[in-house]
């Protein structure tokens, strides 16, 4: 009875040590790209200078502004597209990212893109850009690129009207235009290689004619990397378990 209870002690422990790594703020490694209609995307990466929780269901505590860029130019220049003539961007970074999943990774959730864009008009971007429309891209941390919510409004010469979403693992899609997700990849066996790919729908309408729907698409792939300490401790508690059921079943 001693053996079998020993033995159920040291499973227990090994699953504790198990269930602790997979539930335990982790580094991360990832990107974040922006697509503005046809034009190239803009995409800035992450090294794991910052930290998630992670497990099986859920990525969540994502750290905020990991993810940025800053002075970009994004040239328009389409005919048809005019009076708009390209897009500036002097900061945007990341928020605060919370995701949760099903049993087969499919989910998503919330996070915003923090910052604004110049909507260069008439005269092509230039630094410091023209002043022209400036466009944030949340507001409030309640609706926005990444949230949802109410659509953005801004009036002036031309009027822009943001509307944004959360992020899903799914395919989105604007007019003719699609993006596709992957599932949360986490379970027994994807070692270092667990993965999800999140995409959030962004339609910008103006009244600029031709320009009159701009589709935006972001996507955010993450993927995370325990640290080698996280590693060891679950090693360990493995080995100790097998080393302690020979011990029981040799008495």
């Amino acid at each position: 009875m001693r053996k079998l209870s020993g033995l159920i002690a040291a499973v227990g422990l090994a699953l504790g040590v198990a269930g602790q790594a997979q539930a335990t703020v982790l580094p991360v490694a990832g990107s974040l790209s922006l697509s503005i209609a046809t034009l190239p995307a803009i995409t800035t990466t992450w090294s794991g200078t910052g930290s998630v929780d992670v497990t099986a269901t859920s990525i969540t505590g994502l750290t905020a502004g990991v993810l940025s860029v800053a002075n970009l130019t994004v040239p328009v220049t389409d005919p048809a597209a005019f009076p708009l003539t390209g897009v500036f961007i002097p900061s945007a970074s990341n928020g605060t990212g919370n995701f949760s999943f099903d049993a087969a990774g499919n989910g998503g959730g919330l996070m915003a893109l923090t910052g604004s864009a110049n909507m260069c008009l008439f005269s092509p971007c230039s630094a410091p850009p023209p002043a022209n429309l400036v466009v944030p891209f949340t507001t409030g941390g309640a609706n926005g690129i990444g949230l949802g919510g109410t659509p953005i409004t801004v009036s002036g010469l031309v009027n822009v009207t943001l509307t944004g979403n959360g992020w899903t693992t799914g395919t989105v899609s604007i007019g003719s235009l699609t993006a596709t997700g992957s599932p949360w990849d986490y379970g027994a066996g994807c070692g270092l290689g667990c993965s999800v790919t999140l995409v959030t729908p962004t339609v910008i309408s103006t009244n600029i004619g031709a320009s009159a729907v701009i589709p935006s698409f972001a996507t955010l792939t993450l993927s995370y990397v325990p640290e080698p300490g996280t590693l060891l401790l679950l090693a360990s508690g493995v080995a100790g378990l097998a080393v302690l059921g020979r011990k029981r079943m040799s008495q």
